[in-house]
């Protein structure tokens, strides 16, 4: 086996992993500091999608990240006001967005369920152009999913020391001592789910632009995908700061992505990479409680296992 048929399939992985990073990113912020479970991630990742892709079809590639960006944000503030203004609950509101965010996404693509990008100017094609005849031109997905991650984390790991980050921290931990502060958790809510919006949208507008192909059923999947990234990243650096927890985010992204590659190189079929899913999510849940359930576990089954009365 060669070198390159080794690499090729890695460095797509970075790059998959990367991009993917951005929606564990934005879960991170709604789930982890936020404590809402967001489940219209796959819609509005989507959204991101269909409208990135639409506004580059137009011929408006640099505009098609804003755009798809302000897409996301709409989604994140339908979610939030069923949340907090009529009070739907939680998993109930995400479903609901996530439900009737699939019309939204086919009336986007002008009724179509397929937008090909092969011949249109991209963000990629566009850095892509810039670095030709440079070392770095074989790289420059990675290059740009490493810039957009880069930029998010150093965001997140701003806006989140803010006084408004903190506030939404707080509203995550504990909305009654945010409320008797005078701060109002229902507009924390709104606008953190608006940011995790905007971050999910972008995410699925860079994947449709790094693979020419814009398919509805682009983000199926993608919160399950998402969650089990943002637990093996709390596996790995769970405990630190908010930069450190966020780098540990991206990290788990990239090893969800590394693992996929191993499933597909053992020549897996896809309908299975479901239940490979599944069990990275079973496992990376399972991990902490059984690391701490070690000494248990070890006497149990150990050499001395037979315990004394």
């Amino acid at each position: 086996m060669t070198a390159s048929a080794i690499l090729g399939p890695v460095q797509t992985a970075f790059e998959l992993g990367l991009i993917c990073a951005l929606t564990v990113l934005a879960l991170y912020l709604s789930y982890s500091m936020l404590n809402v479970c967001d489940l219209s991630t796959d819609g509005c990742f989507t959204m991101g999608a269909a409208v990135g892709a639409a506004v580059a079809l137009a011929g408006h590639p640099y505009l098609s990240i804003p755009a798809a960006m302000a897409a996301g944000v709409c989604s994140g503030l339908i979610t939030a006001v069923l949340q907090t203004k009529l009070g739907v609950n939680s998993l109930l509101a995400g479903i609901i967005v996530n439900t009737g965010l699939y019309s939204v996404n086919i009336a986007i693509m002008g009724g179509s369920s397929l937008l090909n990008l092969n011949k249109t100017e991209t963000v990629f094609t566009k850095v892509k152009a810039l670095l030709e005849n440079t070392p770095l031109a074989g790289q420059y997905k990675l290059l740009v999913a490493l810039v957009f991650v880069a930029v998010v984390v150093l965001f997140l790991s701003f806006f989140l020391r803010t006084r408004l980050g903190l506030s939404i921290r707080c509203t995550g931990d504990n909305p009654d001592m945010v409320r008797s502060s005078s701060i109002n958790p229902a507009r924390m809510t709104i606008i953190g789910l608006c940011i995790s919006g905007a971050i999910t949208a972008l995410s699925g507008c860079l994947l449709a632009q790094a693979q020419k192909s814009m398919d509805i059923n682009i983000g199926t999947g993608m919160v399950t995908i998402a969650l089990a990234s943002l637990l093996i990243g709390g596996t790995i650096l769970g405990k630190g700061g908010v930069t450190v927890r966020a780098i540990g985010v991206v990290l788990g992204s990239i090893i969800f992505r590394l693992v996929y590659t191993i499933a597909l190189r053992f020549n897996m079929p896809a309908f299975m990479l479901k239940a490979v899913s599944s069990v990275i999510v079973v496992l990376a849940i399972s991990l902490p409680y059984l690391k701490s359930q070690k000494d248990t576990l070890l006497r149990r089954f150990g050499k001395g296992g037979r315990t004394k009365c």
